[in-house]
């Protein structure tokens, strides 16, 4: 069967806090979430596993700016730091002594202003690779949210989402199927749904287990 152009068109994530699937290995990160703003706090997890939804989550309940922490260096950080921050994906500017310059300075400037600030990143806030002394001392002192990869039931809930963001509705029998072949993480999901959307639009067939077995068997065929 021939295959048709597919166009990427973009997903629009719904990020709100009734969006986000509570389970055991994010409760407690979500529940120091909802607690906040005040001070500090550092959100870390693996790629996809939900960092940024909750940073929107946080960042509405402050009314809060968030910031990449690559973008820190061109940045007003004294305008910056008269409202709450989220600074994303901090281990980004690891070895970059003017990024974490401006880092650590807003950090400073933001709690004299009584405002709050969240940083996120993977994994553990001794990996990230800060390499300024002051900086990683004041970031390793603060409260620390941690996002685990996904039980069955979150896997499940986090597929359903991605396929909700859009806009499609997978057969009833795709997504038990998919959990069991997968990669078991947050990313891996992504991934797979887009892949899967991608396939249905250029094959013009449904999504479905027979697509995606068809899909999954091809990757495996390609990888030997």
């Amino acid at each position: 069967m021939p295959e048709q152009l597919s166009f990427d068109l973009p997903s629009v994530p719904a990020l709100g806090r009734a969006d986000f699937m509570v389970a055991p290995s994010n409760a407690v990160a979500v529940a120091m979430i909802e607690a906040a703003p005040a001070g500090k706090l550092v959100l870390t997890g693996p790629e996809g596993s939900g960092k940024t939804h909750l940073a929107h989550v946080w960042a509405t309940k402050a009314k809060a700016k968030i910031i990449s922490s690559l973008d820190l260096n061109e940045a007003d950080i004294p305008v910056l730091a008269q409202r709450s921050i989220v600074v994303e994906d901090v281990p980004e500017i690891a070895g970059d002594a003017d990024q974490q310059n401006a880092l650590f300075h807003l950090h400073n400037l933001v709690l004299a202003e009584d405002k709050a600030l969240l940083l996120t990143g993977r994994g553990a806030v001794r990996d990230w690779g800060i390499t300024l002394p002051d900086l990683a001392s004041r970031v390793a002192a603060a409260p620390s949210a941690s996002l685990e990869l996904p039980d069955d039931t979150l896997l499940a809930a986090i597929l359903a989402k991605l396929f909700a963001d859009r806009q499609l509705t997978p057969k009833r029998d795709l997504i038990p199927y998919l959990i069991t072949r997968m990669d078991r993480s947050f990313a891996a999901a992504r991934d797979l749904v887009d892949r899967l959307d991608t396939a249905s639009l250029a094959q013009k067939r449904p999504i479905s287990r027979v697509l995606a077995a068809s899909l999954l068997d091809n990757e495996v065929k390609s990888a030997r």
